[in-house]
Order: structure tokens, then C-alpha cells, then sequence
């Protein structure tokens, strides 16, 4: 038990102290890269073979390693977790003016890549416990707003047809996929997983990404590993797989020599330089994801008796890589955040708060939208604390 001594002064004063005491002078962000590995070597190694681009050994190996990790059967590396939302939606068969599920709390990327496509976002709430959509609430919620026509569904309001879903992973805590999907299949909703932050992650022994029709995820340079800029699709479905590749390979016909096209497409696949940085990566992810979740035991040691909040723990059933650490302080508190995070800043440690909620940005304001308290709520109480994996070292 903590004792009272932990906490006098005011709670910006509090949570900067003890996230000093923690980070020290180690971090000037909030999530940085480790280059411990094989980096240097397979960069080399790349620049000496001559291929660079979107051709090469590299590509192929970090796909093969990548589905191996994740336990997929089919992997497409692209040039960022965008794109790779982007090409899935279309590949999925999304049509313009089609709706897309798409919860509130999220980054912007979620959203982009819908009206990249040519869809329309249709924003949801996210549950309390996983920071994600929740079955049960996702079932009510179209039971209520959707009419079926035909073999589809439809918005009751607009009359758009409502085809897919894209929930996504926050912080890289996993929502209960095995539930969404079967709303999925349910509405006959494509359902797409925005893994972007989940690498790492599990729901008991099965790694995020499997329960949908396909699942994406990032190689920011923030994320748990980094290929500098870079995502990936990844399917059990071959034919899926094999339309995503094309799609990101600009449709390109196979011939010898001549430069022929099949469909409007895109130039995405991942050069060769950047997979090099991923197979040093993918090599330590591991040691990371042990880091990470490690990083996550001193918090809750150094906030113990502080009386800020709640630091997010897993869910129960789930195993996360903490790809973010995230305090979620008391409701009474929570008018003080913006003062508790300048405290932080002024202190040299990074924080930051959650997205701002979809529906409230000004290029989705008019777009349908379920009330959302808990996305508010989260948002208004949220803080990000510095969660590099060097900082378990």
C-alpha cells in the first residue's frame, strides 16, 4: 500500500513528477524506434544488391515473416497503414456512396481511407472495457438505424446501403473480434480490422487481425516496429490476397515487357529498403512486446497511492503490447488534463491525449453518426504517457 506521502501537490504536479522519476531524461517522444538488431546490415546488404524499390529479397521475406508471426496465411506489404486501409476497402469490393461502420475513437487514417475509397463514414461508440466497439452495442445499434433491402442493409435515414465495418484496435488493446464478426456476418458487413497499433497484440492465443475478412496494420515510425514508413494487409482468403497485390501494384498485367493495366489502381507495395528495416524489426519484436508490457508494471508501480486514475490494464481474455501506455483519470480530475499535460511537457515529458472524436472534425461533421458519450468521455480523460520500449531497458 502506498503511503500519503506519494501525494501531496496538485495532480499536475503529481503525474509530472512521477513520470520524471520514470522516463528520466531518456525520451524525446512519445513512442521512439529501437535500432538494436540487424538494421545497418540488411540496409547495406539492400543498398549493395541494387534493388531498392518495390522489387526485392526483402519484400518477400518480410511478408513470409510477418504472416508467419501473425498466423496468417497471406501478408501484402504497402507503403503505410493508410494506403493499406485504403486498398483493402476497395479490394473488399466497397462502392461509392456506401456507408462504412467506423467508431468515433480512432485516428484520422480510419476515416481517410473510407472517403479515399469513395464510402462514407458512419461513426459509432466504443465500450468502456475495451476501448473498442463493442458486439452487443454494434448489434442494437443496426438492429435500430439499418432496414434490410434485398440481400443488403440499409441506412433507415439516408437510404445509403451500410457494407462494411472497420473497428479498430486502440492502443493496441484488442476488441472482441470473434463478436464483431459475427455482427459482421449477421448485416453482411465486409469487416475490416485496423490493427495499425495491434502488432503484438493477442485475444487468448490468437494474434489480432484474424477474425476479419482481412486486417491492416502500421510501420510508423512510432509503432512497436517500423519499417520508417510502411503497412501491411493481411488474409486468409487467397483470392483477397492476390487483389490486394494487385491493386497496390498498379494493376499491372504479368508479361515480359509490356507495360499493361486491368483496372484503375495504385502504386502502394512497399520498396525493397524499407521491408530491409522491417526484418531487423520483426527480429526484435518480441524483446519489444516483453519491453513494452514490462514499461507498463513500472507505471503502475510509480502511480500506485497517487489518486490520478485508472492506467489501462488488459482486458480480461487479452494480452496487449501497450503499444501505448494511457492513464484514464478520474472524472473529477479530468477538467485539469490540459494543465496536467503542459505540466508534463514543461517537465521534458512527452504526453499527449487521445484523438479528438471522429464526428466532431469538420471534414465528418455531416456524416451519420450514433451518440457517443463514451468517445467523449475517453477523449476528455485520457493521457498517453512516453511508452518507447527502450525505456524497460
Amino acid at each position: 500500500m502506498a503511503s500519503s506521502s506519494k501525494r501531496p501537490g496538485s495532480p499536475a504536479e503529481r503525474l509530472s513528477a512521477a513520470l520524471k522519476a520514470v522516463v528520466g531524461d531518456r525520451t524525446g517522444g512519445l513512442h521512439e524506434p529501437v535500432f538494436g538488431g540487424n538494421e545497418k546490415d540488411y540496409l547495406a546488404e539492400c543498398i549493395d544488391s541494387g534493388f531498392v524499390s518495390s522489387v526485392g529479397a526483402f519484400v518477400t521475406r518480410f511478408e513470409h515473416e510477418l504472416a508467419d508471426y501473425v498466423g496468417a496465411p497471406h501478408a501484402i506489404a504497402v507503403v503505410n497503414g493508410t494506403s493499406a486501409l485504403h486498398v483493402a476497402l476497395v479490394a473488399l469490393g466497397l462502392r461509392p456512396g456506401d456507408e462504412v461502420i467506423v467508431p468515433a475513437l480512432s485516428f484520422v487514417a480510419t476515416a481517410s481511407a473510407v472517403s479515399l475509397a469513395g464510402g462514407i463514414p458512419h461513426f459509432v461508440d466504443v465500450s468502456q472495457t475495451t476501448w473498442g466497439i463493442d458486439p452487443d452495442y454494434l448489434r442494437e445499434y443496426l438492429k435500430t438505424c439499418l432496414r434490410r433491402e434485398g440481400a443488403s442493409y440499409v441506412n433507415k435515414n439516408t437510404g445509403r446501403p451500410v457494407t462494411a465495418i472497420v473497428p479498430m484496435h486502440t492502443l493496441g488493446h484488442p476488441f472482441d473480434g470473434v463478436g464483431i464478426r459475427a455482427v459482421a456476418d449477421e448485416f453482411g458487413l465486409a469487416f475490416l480490422e485496423d490493427a495499425a497499433e495491434a502488432l503484438g497484440s493477442f485475444s487468448g492465443e490468437v494474434h489480432t487481425g484474424l477474425a476479419g475478412h482481412a486486417a491492416v496494420f502500421s510501420f510508423n515510425g512510432n509503432k512497436t516496429i517500423t519499417t520508417g514508413g510502411g503497412g501491411a494487409i493481411v488474409t486468409t482468403n487467397p483470392e483477397l490476397a492476390a487483389k490486394v497485390k494487385h491493386l497496390s501494384t498498379t494493376a499491372k498485367v504479368p508479361h515480359p515487357f509490356e507495360f499493361d493495366h486491368d483496372a484503375v489502381a495504385y502504386n502502394y507495395r512497399m520498396p525493397n529498403i524499407n521491408a530491409a528495416l522491417g526484418v531487423a524489426q520483426l527480429e526484435q519484436l518480441p524483446q519489444f512486446v516483453k519491453n513494452q508490457r514490462a514499461l507498463h508494471r513500472t507505471y503502475q508501480e510509480a502511480l500506485d497511492g497517487l489518486e490520478l486514475g485508472t492506467l489501462r490494464s488488459d482486458t480480461p481474455g487479452t494480452r496487449s503490447n501497450y503499444w501505448l501506455q494511457a492513464l484514464l483519470l478520474r472524472e473529477e480530475i479530468a477538467p485539469q488534463r490540459d494543465e496536467i499535460m503542459t505540466a508534463c511537457l514543461d517537465n521534458g515529458v512527452p504526453v499527449r491525449p487521445l484523438w479528438k472524436p471522429l464526428n466532431t472534425l469538420s471534414p465528418y461533421a455531416q456524416c451519420p453518426s450514433a451518440d457517443t458519450p463514451v468517445t467523449r468521455d475517453l477523449y476528455a480523460r485520457v493521457i498517453c504517457l512516453p511508452s518507447s520500449a527502450s525505456l524497460a531497458w
